[in-house]
């Protein structure tokens, strides 16, 4: 064993290495200012962007959870690493030597660094045999769906000899323990001994966010092999399926770039999602998609609460049209209340799967079923009345007690309504009856939680109490305390604009949403009522707290007051904007593209024009 690392290598590495682009494996980051960047904590579930990120610092830090350090408490929190493993693999990322206590430079390996290890070497075996003459049936299969040597090297794709021990054998001989390959899932124990855990088969190695091989997938292509059709590495140190998917180390940039993911059903579905041009693909391995699935997804998506991000990210599943396939989206609708981006479903034609719809049809056929996705809600709408005979009264009753619910889990109101008058069109029924019946249904739902605010448990009503007391917070609610009270102290425009900024907490902003839904009573004597109507049922005790708590009690005071609290969040907002297009700007080369560059030049000067005018009030 060689000795501790260096403290000089240590901090040397330390400071080669960019944290933003170490978290960046894990976590999508965006910018949140200058020098500093944000995206959803992969140590804690959250649907709003705590967890910040000062890359020249070289620290991060979590909001939500309290969660920081440096690039190396990074790793060891979240890979399980110990310290000198965390070192280790960050030296290697930036190609520096190590040396070690004791004058050695060779890295001391623990037991997770030799299950990767062993992975590697085992995709490289495979890899190296899928060329040879036995695995001439493996090629075969490749070929006929559609994919040729360069996309076999491309995804890595290899064959596993149809030997009890080749792949173990030449493990050992290469310097692994039997113990180490037993315990990366390459080998299994049996009465006779230890033998290959894949035999005869093609196989797909699986990576996580990183890249790094922790597993491997296998089909089976002989008509004798008794194994099931496909089979997994099992669980390990360093895989666990139900938070791997396929394909995300090659998609997860394009899925942070586009705000897309595609979810397919197998390796090969994938493969051929991204020759035809869909490279935000990813699948499960050998499970059906998850809560864990979904937390993966989210960070690398980006996917966030915010109002005014919460509509740009897509999760666009596949799902085949056979029974299976429809307990798959089953599965996967019960997850979907966990995203805030959009969710949608694509069906392949005439009961095809995505590699079968390039294969039959070609890249564009397959990128077409992409683009004609349809929404989640309206795909299960769909099956629930596909049940029903809507040729009779009854079975129209019956899809319409079948989709309510099904309905009445969307959480934007709009969005709700909007489907309760898509619902009453495809049943052929009285509007109000179907929207009474929807609404009935979702005053029994819970509503989805959120760091920011609670579900009301049970019947519990969502009040002024229950929200926090930092400052964000309490001048949201302030805002929306004198738009309330005060119609006739603050201008409309300057109330819509007030209402056309982020609100960043989850209950401030559905009333926010209310107030906007029924913003021509503004100035009406039925304002507090028309909002309080439009609000979800459990907030409405809210509204009706915030439309009757004390504000300043002199005239003058009150209209100071109302028009500087609305003045402060306007600027709060305009700095927002002013930090993106700071960022922007950043970005954009003033040589290459001069009209760019004034163009976000000319809006800065704008916003600090704007700024000056509220603070001149």
């Amino acid at each position: 064993m060689a000795g501790l690392i260096k403290r000089g290598d240590i901090d040397e590495v330390r400071q080669r290495v960019n944290i933003a682009d170490v978290v960046g494996d894990y976590v999508t980051l965006k910018s949140a200012g200058v020098g500093s960047m944000k995206g959803l904590c992969p140590f804690h579930d959250e649907r709003s962007p705590s967890f910040h990120v000062r890359p020249q610092a070289g620290f991060y830090h979590c909001f939500g959870c309290g969660e920081g350090g440096d690039a190396y408490s990074f790793l060891q929190k979240i890979d399980h690493l110990s310290f000198q493993e965390a070192v280790e693999r960050l030296a290697e990322r930036v190609g520096y030597q190590l040396t070690y206590e004791d004058g050695s430079g060779g890295a001391p390996a623990g037991n997770r660094a030799r299950l990767y290890a062993a992975n590697q070497a085992a995709e490289k075996f495979f890899r190296e045999h899928l060329g040879k003459p036995e695995a001439e049936l493996g090629r075969a299969f490749l070929g006929e769906r559609g994919f040729d040597a360069l996309a076999a090297e491309r995804f890595g794709v290899g064959y596993a000899p149809a030997s009890y021990d080749a792949l173990s054998k030449h493990l050992v001989a290469a310097g692994f323990t039997i113990q180490e390959l037993l315990d990366a899932g390459l080998v299994s124990q049996g009465d006779r001994g230890v033998y290959d855990r894949f035999r005869g088969r093609l196989v797909w190695p699986i990576r996580d966010v990183t890249g790094q091989t922790i597993g491997f997938g296998a089909r089976k292509l002989r008509e004798d092999d008794q194994g099931p059709k496909y089979l997994n590495t099992p669980e390990t140190a360093v895989y666990h399926k139900s938070r791997v998917l396929y394909g995300l180390d090659l998609a997860k940039r394009d899925i942070a770039k586009q705000r897309q993911v595609v979810i397919v059903e197998g390796y090969t579905d994938v493969m051929a999602c991204h020759l035809a041009g869909i490279t935000t693909a990813v699948a499960t391995c050998g499970t059906a998609f998850g809560g864990d699935h979904v937390t993966v997804v989210r960070r690398v998506l980006g996917d966030s609460d915010d109002p005014a991000q919460a509509t740009k990210g897509e999760v666009i599943f596949t799902f085949d049209p056979d029974e299976a396939g429809q307990k798959a989206a089953s599965r996967a609708f019960a997850e979907e209340s966990r995203f805030a981006a959009q969710t949608f479903v694509a069906v392949p034609p005439e009961g095809l799967d995505p590699c079968d719809v390039r294969i039959t049809k070609g890249d564009e056929a397959l990128r077409e079923v992409i683009a004609h996705r349809r929404p989640m809600y309206e795909f299960m709408i769909k099956q629930v009345m596909n049940q029903c005979d809507l040729n009779t009264v009854e079975g129209r009753t019956l899809a319409l007690r079948a989709a309510a619910p099904v309905v009445s889990k969307i959480r934007d109101r709009v969005i709700r309504d909007g489907y309760a008058r898509e619902l009453a069109g495809w049943l052929g029924m009285n509007p109000d009856d179907v929207l009474r019946e929807i609404r009935a249904g979702a005053t029994n739902t819970t509503p989805a939680t959120s760091p920011t605010a609670p579900a009301p448990e049970g019947d519990k009503p969502y009040t002024m109490e229950s929200l926090s007391k930092d400052p964000v917070t309490t001048l949201e609610r302030d805002v929306l305390m004198v738009l309330l009270q005060h119609p006739d102290v603050v201008p409309a425009e300057r109330a819509t604009a007030v209402l056309s900024t982020q609100f960043s907490h989850a209950a401030l902003a559905l009333v926010r949403d209310a107030m906007l839904s029924v913003f021509d009573k503004y100035q009406d004597g039925a304002w507090v009522s028309r909002v309080t109507a439009e609000t979800p049922e459990a907030l409405q005790p809210l509204v009706g707290q915030l439309s009757v708590a004390p504000l300043p009690e002199s005239k003058a005071q009150t209209e100071r007051y109302c028009l500087g609290v609305t003045a402060t969040l306007l600027d709060r907002d305009l700095l927002r904007q002013k930090a993106e297009l700071m960022s922007t700007l950043q970005r954009t080369d003033a040589a290459a593209d001069p009209a760019g560059h004034r163009v976000v030049q000319e809006q800065l000067v704008t916003i600090e024009a704007q700024r000056r005018a509220l603070r001149d009030e």
